[in-house]
């Protein structure tokens, strides 16, 4: 007898954990009074991109089909003609390799590493881990007083990103959930189900002590989408579960302040009478919305948006925002982007680049929908890949969402970049798995990302 068999079907170690480092590397804290630039995982995950153009020069593959690759490499146009027509190109350098980074370079290097779908689990699982970590870090502010502040009181929850980035901690824990969600609504191992179950349900407590409207109102869209990806039964019995735990959470254990309580009312309030914060979002909406119509095309210029602002804001904007708290003295911090994504594009890239990269994400997200109905139709009910097609779809409705009321920036951005990879690896090479006969590769052989982006 020969051991030659079991040996050649031992699973190589997984390409993908260079990316579980770069989500791990987003846990470390804040330096105290930083700027909110580029941080370690930023460096690591320039590594894991030069990492997988290495690994695919060894392999002498085609690396994408060319479907992936128009898709994922869309936004380059509108980026391209915005930088050339930028006032500052110093400036403008800066802003195409930082939106190189976090449209494409990354999301594609997470295309390509990732293998499989148990490869697609474990990233979504460091999601888990890593909202998990900032949760328990931001429930400690709060319970401790010694958070970011809100309203004269140190109760902000933030985590580790500090009170220069009070939307850092709130991103990170609803990728969490919708990874944690999207796992207990698929079909895998009860025990695996019902710990994402208790995840899911875990992390709304640090996601409603970081007083995030935008990030709330995502949260409530992408699950409620899930949920009813995920079926009817399963959306009325989680919708269950979901109201009984905040019950309890609120009326039992008494996880709802006053001032929680007026944040949330304040939701239906932002028209009839709107705090400072939402009246500068408003002033700046506005701002570049006259930016756009002064360079419909190709707009302002790349990072043109805070040179152009005072002449195209009203005397309602303020000088900037308070920031204190969370081991960060008293500073005012400038306000130099809409707080909207899609009309930061369409001022400093015009409705070139709005096209580009829009009409990237709205194409990966139609992929991913058409993936899971592909999947359910090889089978009766369910089917294996429920689960990866439910966070894919959870985590694009969340971030398209939630770029209604939030842009990039701070060193959160990073785990936006891996999160549209982690998308896009369904959405371009995993549904196509699902979908095929047989739901995947031959047995004892695993296809790698570049393999089966390229068939």
């Amino acid at each position: 007898m020969t051991l030659a068999l079991p040996l050649t079907a031992r699973r190589a170690p997984s390409p993908v954990w260079p990316v579980v480092a770069v989500v791990a590397l987003l846990g470390l804290p804040a330096a105290p009074g930083g700027d909110g630039g580029a941080g370690p995982a930023d460096a690591l995950s320039a590594l894991v991109v030069g990492f997988c153009v290495l690994r695919l020069l060894r392999q002498r593959r085609r690396p994408l089909s060319r479907t992936a690759a128009v898709v994922l490499a869309l936004p380059v146009a509108g980026l391209a003609l915005a930088a050339a027509g930028a006032s500052s190109p110093g400036a403008a350098l800066t802003g195409f390799g930082r939106c190189l980074q976090v449209f494409v370079l990354v999301p594609a290097a997470v295309v390509l590493l990732v293998r499989d779908r148990t490869d697609f689990r474990l990233l979504a699982w460091s999601f888990v881990g890593l909202a998990g970590w900032e949760g328990a870090v931001g429930v400690h502010q709060y319970v401790t007083a010694t958070g970011a502040s809100y309203q004269g009181e140190p109760i902000r929850a933030v985590g580790t990103f500090g009170a220069q980035d009070v939307m850092g901690m709130a991103t990170v824990v609803a990728f969490g959930l919708m990874c944690a969600l999207g796992l207990a609504l698929g079909r895998s191992a009860p025990r695996q189900r019902a710990v994402a179950v208790v995840c899911a349900l875990a992390l709304l407590v640090p996601l409603a002590l970081s007083f995030s409207r935008g990030a709330w109102i995502a949260t409530a869209v992408a699950c409620t989408a899930q949920l009813c990806l995920a079926g009817m039964r399963r959306a009325l019995t989680t919708a269950a579960v979901v109201l009984a735990a905040g019950v309890l959470l609120v009326g039992g254990f008494g996880i709802g302040t006053a001032l929680l309580q007026e944040r949330i009312a304040s939701i239906t309030q932002v028209a009839d009478a709107p705090d400072q914060s939402v009246t500068d979002r408003y002033t700046m909406w506005a701002a570049a919305g006259s930016m756009w119509r002064e360079h419909p095309l190709t707009g302002v210029g790349l990072k043109g948006f805070p040179e152009h602002r005072d002449s195209h804001a009203s005397l309602a904007l303020s000088a900037g925002s308070d920031t204190e708290g969370a081991g960060s003295a008293f500073r005012v911090q400038p306000l130099l982007s809409p707080h909207n994504m899609y009309l930061l594009v369409l001022a400093e890239q015009g409705l070139i680049g709005l096209v580009c990269l829009a009409g990237s994400w709205l194409a990966l997200l139609v992929c991913a929908l058409r993936g899971l109905r592909q999947t359910r139709r090889t089978g009766t009910g369910p089917g294996p890949a429920t689960d990866c097609a439910l966070v894919s779809c959870g985590l694009l409705v969340w971030q398209l969402t939630d770029f209604v009321y939030a842009d990039i920036g701070g060193p959160s951005t990073v785990l936006t970049a891996v999160c549209l990879g982690l998308a896009a690896w369904w959405a371009l090479v995993g549904a196509r798995e699902a979908a095929a006969p047989g739901g995947g590769p031959p047995r004892g052989r695993e296809a790698t990302g570049a393999e089966a982006a390229a068939r």
